[in-house]
């Protein structure tokens, strides 16, 4: 016992001797070998010090301490890490800051000169400063905020001569490939500068700074957020975050992606959430998936690439790299089209590098441009435009290529013909991986090995890294144990009430294995996971649906089922049950005979009263949800995949709780950190970071009920003759220009109905649903109804009792 008193007491001495300071004096140096030396802001928020970013590689950073996992703030050496091994940073007599490497050559130097006193300073709001020693009127030489890395501070400002610059990954913090600058004409940008070429993507580079209210007159180039969420630039660019005026700590990054973006500070949570971001459609980035590629986007999967038939993938590790020829050059040289074709890409867009923009009147006129080009063109963008005629845009190289149904354009690739008679398909959906290198970065770099220790050396270390271990095995038994007993109690505790409260009953994972013949039969994806159809040991047939994310705790996942679970409404889908074994994550649901809505629609299986009855039952649910229940719950991806029918085509919503299960974080808050929904039903509030709120899903609602009506999709193009020529516009658009533009409301019924319906349907009804769906999807989120609103207006215009 007297000896892990003296080791206890070896380890306290040597701790209390260790000494925090925000300051360090003139003729100091911080060693990258002292883990303590370090300098810490007199909040306790930022730390200044050694930072590790790969296998004997550190550089000299700021780090905002508060966070989960500290967060880096700025880097002094990113490009150019430091040995492990007697490296320091140091502040010279001369008043020169300069980070030193193993053989003593400078790495990195603020390149100041002073004949006072100066001493290094971090201050409270994360700034680094080389200051003069006086207490009053000091006199600022160099500071961390003239020169950012990737990320901005509240109040910090960028100007001409600081950018940000993203880093090339997240775990490799080298310089990437992506920039936000102060052009030469004064205006805000983001720029890709890969190794051969360099593009602008923000904001949208075919349009002009005065068409987007931005102003090219004011030379004073400088731009800043506040602690508000206040963004304003010189050229007249501003913005506020989704939690604006809340005042929180918060920064502006330059995030890897290439996408800039407002982290707001959660105390709660302690991690950080995004509260804006310049860019909604991440596909629409430069250079994310390199030349000969597209990129492509789903809600659930993310971002991904592939590569164009033809072409294969360089380095499957570093998509930035992007694709090269299966064929050989030669192979498109000059024979007018004797040995190659087109292949059609419909909903496509490569962006940039165009020989020259050329108007056609057929799309065989451009093919025959393309190949007159000979080997300088690699295929051509083909567009309708404004005036009936067609935009051809024949590309020298096929860059920035992404793949939605969101775009009205379309590409043909040129390609020998034996490329396109093969039966090879290109490679589709591959992972992206936009990173050069990882964390691991050794550094070849030698140093002599420091004498032997004397013995009494030796024996000191000896006996505190003893007490060392001691008392981390005392304390790590005692958290084990502790937090063993207490997550088994809560969890116990949870589950109990959840069994009595709802009857829910906790299925294993082995269990669900076997209901579903190992997860074989897929019957939906969607709503943050895939579902599969399952055959219960009671003999109930079960939709099993197993969620993609699993970052809670047993306890955190049980409260929010248990909330769930108490949702009852006949128009919302039954739960049955779940499982929760270690990241498993599984939600038990009873099986809808007759499927989705979406399904149905195809299938021709709905006739007109089924329709309305759908409407209106699928009204009631999000009613419930919105106003009625215990808990405010949005739905935030309302389609017709989310709704089911059952055995009397009765409509049921489901994943109505997903967002609580996935986001937990966010349940008190209109701020979510990233768009949710499904293009085509997603609320104008997702794409400008507006405040969200139960209107997104009266929008996406209304979407439904015209498609409902149309049988369309709403990213289908339709044509309207307007002023004796022809535009191309979405579901929406159109319909609201018949309802406009016709006579009668029989003349408008009859040209927007569903076909499917061969003429059997209610006008009276068509019209309410029509008229309501088109309140829903008004832009102003005011001027939309609520759902209780809505159940009202289709109740009072049904002439018939709902079937029930």
């Amino acid at each position: 016992m007297q000896i892990i008193f003296f080791h206890l007491f070896l380890l306290f001495t040597k701790i209390t001797s260790l000494t925090t300071t925000n300051t360090l004096p003139q003729g100091s140096s911080l060693s990258v070998e002292k883990p303590t030396d370090t300098l810490i802001s007199p909040n306790g928020v930022f730390s200044a010090g050694f930072f590790p970013v790969g296998d004997n590689a550190f550089c000299f950073s700021i780090l905002y301490t508060k966070s989960k996992q500290s967060t880096v703030i700025w880097m002094a050496n990113r490009d150019q890490p430091v040995n492990g091994k007697y490296s320091k940073l140091s502040l010279f007599k001369n008043g020169n800051l300069i980070l030193t490497d193993a053989e003593k050559t400078t790495v990195w130097s603020t390149s100041t000169f002073s004949s006072t006193s100066l001493q290094l300073k971090l201050k409270n709001n994360g700034n680094l400063v080389l200051q003069t020693s006086q207490k009053i009127n000091f006199t600022i030489i160099w500071q961390s905020f003239d020169s950012p890395t990737d990320t901005l501070l509240p109040n910090q400002p960028v100007t001409e001569k600081a950018s940000l610059v993203s880093s090339k990954s997240e775990k490799n913090y080298s310089s990437g490939f992506y920039k936000l600058y102060f052009d030469n004409d004064n205006a805000l940008r983001l720029l890709f500068k890969g190794s051969l070429l360099s593009s602008i993507y923000w904001p949208s580079p075919w349009r002009l700074p005065v068409d987007l209210g931005r102003s090219t007159y004011n030379v004073t180039k400088i731009a800043s957020l506040d602690s508000f969420g206040n963004f304003i630039s010189s050229d007249a660019f501003q913005f506020t975050s989704t939690d604006y005026p809340k005042e929180v700590f918060r920064l502006v990054k330059m995030d890897h992606d290439g996408n800039l973006r407002v982290y707001s500070f959660n105390e709660e949570t302690n991690i950080f959430e995004v509260t804006w971001q310049a860019i909604s459609e991440p596909c629409s980035i430069h250079g994310v998936c390199g030349a000969n590629s597209m990129c492509t986007y789903d809600h659930v999967i993310g971002r991904t690439c592939y590569c164009l038939k033809g072409y294969k993938v360089k380095n499957s590790q570093d998509w930035s790299q992007g694709c090269e020829p299966e064929f050989k050059p030669v192979d498109l040289s000059c024979n007018r089209g004797e040995s190659f074709g087109f292949l059609h890409l419909p909903n496509m867009e490569l962006y940039g590098y165009d020989l020259d923009v050329t108007q056609v009147t057929s799309l065989r006129e451009c093919q025959r441009l393309c190949l007159d080009l000979c080997e300088k063109c690699k295929g051509f963008q083909f567009k309708f435009n404004e005036v009936s005629t067609y935009n051809c845009y024949p590309k020298t190289l096929l860059l920035n290529g992404r793949d939605s149904h969101n775009i009205d354009g379309e590409v043909y690739l040129k390609l020998p013909k034996e490329t396109l008679l093969s039966s090879k398909m290109p490679l589709k959906h591959s992972p992206l991986n936009c990173s050069i290198g990882n964390l691991s970065q050794p550094l070849n770099r030698f140093y002599e090995k420091p004498s032997k220790n004397t013995t009494l050396s030796f024996l000191a270390w000896l006996s505190f890294g003893i007490g060392v271990f001691e008392i981390t095995i005392i304390l790590f038994v005692w958290f084990f144990l502790f937090r063993t007993n207490k997550q088994h109690h809560n969890g116990d505790q949870i589950q109990r009430r959840l069994l009595s409260a709802t009857g829910f009953q906790r299925f294993t994972y082995s269990e669900l294995k076997s209901a579903t013949k190992g997860f074989s039969k897929e019957i939906g994806r969607g709503g943050g996971g895939v579902v599969y159809k399952g055959t219960l040991h009671d003999d109930r047939v079960a939709a099993v649906k197993r969620l993609n994310e699993a970052h809670q705790g047993e306890a955190e996942f049980l409260a929010e089922i248990s909330t769930i679970g108490m949702l009852n409404h006949m128009n919302l889908i039954d739960m049955w049950g779940y499982c929760v074994e270690g990241k498993h994550r599984l939600l038990v649901y009873e099986f809808m005979e007759h499927g989705s809505l979406a399904e149905n629609l195809c299938s021709n299986s709905l006739d007109w009263n089924k329709r309305f009855n759908v409407a209106v039952g699928t009204a009631k649910g999000l009613a419930y949800l919105h106003e009625e229940c215990l808990e405010w719950v949005l739905h935030c991806d309302v389609k017709p995949q989310n709704i089911l029918l059952d055995s009397d085509f009765q409509p049921k919503v489901a994943d109505f709780g997903l967002s609580k299960l996935l986001n937990r974080d966010e349940r008190d808050s209109s701020v979510f950190s990233r768009i949710r929904g499904t293009r085509g039903y997603m609320a104008p509030e997702w794409v400008y970071n507006l405040r969200i709120t139960s209107k997104v899903d009266v929008y996406s609602y209304g979407i439904v009920l015209l498609e409902m009506v149309t049988g369309k999709s709403p990213m289908e193009i339709h044509s309207l003759e307007i002023g004796g020529g022809v535009e191309h516009h979405r579901m929406v658009t159109w319909v609201m220009d018949k309802v406009k533009s016709a006579p009668t409301t029989m003349f408008w019924v009859e040209e927007i109905i569903d076909p499917k319906l061969e003429g059997k349907y209610d006008v009276s009804e068509v019209e309410i649903l029509v008229k309501v769906g088109l309140k829903c999807v008004k832009d102003e989120m005011n001027e939309r109804p609520s759902m209780s609103q809505i159940v009202e207006m289709l109740q009072s215009h049904r002439k018939r009792a709902p079937h029930r």
